[in-house]
């Protein structure tokens, strides 16, 4: 038998894969809701001043580069794209601007899970330096994070189209 720990960093593994990727029951999970979108898409807002598809997505994959850091205890380092948490999209209307900006976003998410398979069974209750939460309660975090903002994309597809 398992110990606990180990079960359930299996568990948050799992959680964030399929908040992120793999098939869920609730719905499409973040990289599902992108799919298909083209450029021209994600770049119309719903409404003045509100966030768009492409701003998402880049705030996804920088709270995932956030995540990582905090895991891992580092610095704060580069995130390619100057500024923090909200980004202005699209800097350059095209597709394949769209397509590198998604790419980060699942670069950033390979990062992050990486960073989560190298966490010992004892680090999941210790607090990074810094924050007041658990290791495990950043990573539940993260994946209710991408399922919100799936379901926020789901809702401006709608509007949008």
């Amino acid at each position: 038998m398992k110990p606990v720990s180990q079960y359930r960093l299996k568990e948050l593994l799992h959680l964030i894969n399929e908040s992120y990727s793999a098939g869920a029951w609730h719905g499409p999970n973040l990289r599902g809701s992108i799919r298909g979108i083209t450029a021209h898409e994600a770049a119309r807002r719903p409404a003045p001043g509100r966030h768009n598809i492409w701003e998402i997505v880049v705030h996804c994959a920088y709270w995932k580069y956030v995540v990582r850091r905090r895991l891992l205890g580092e610095k704060k380092g580069s995130f390619p794209h100057k500024g923090s948490n909200w980004f202005h999209r699209p800097m350059e209307r095209s597709a394949s601007a769209w397509k590198l900006d998604i790419a980060l976003l699942h670069q950033c998410h390979q990062e992050m899970f990486r960073a989560i398979r190298t966490l010992g069974d004892a680090s999941l209750q210790r607090k990074p330096r810094g924050s007041k939460v658990s290791n495990a309660a950043i990573i539940r975090g993260i994946a209710s994070h991408d399922i919100y903002h799936a379901g926020q994309i789901q809702l401006i597809k709608r509007l949008i189209r």
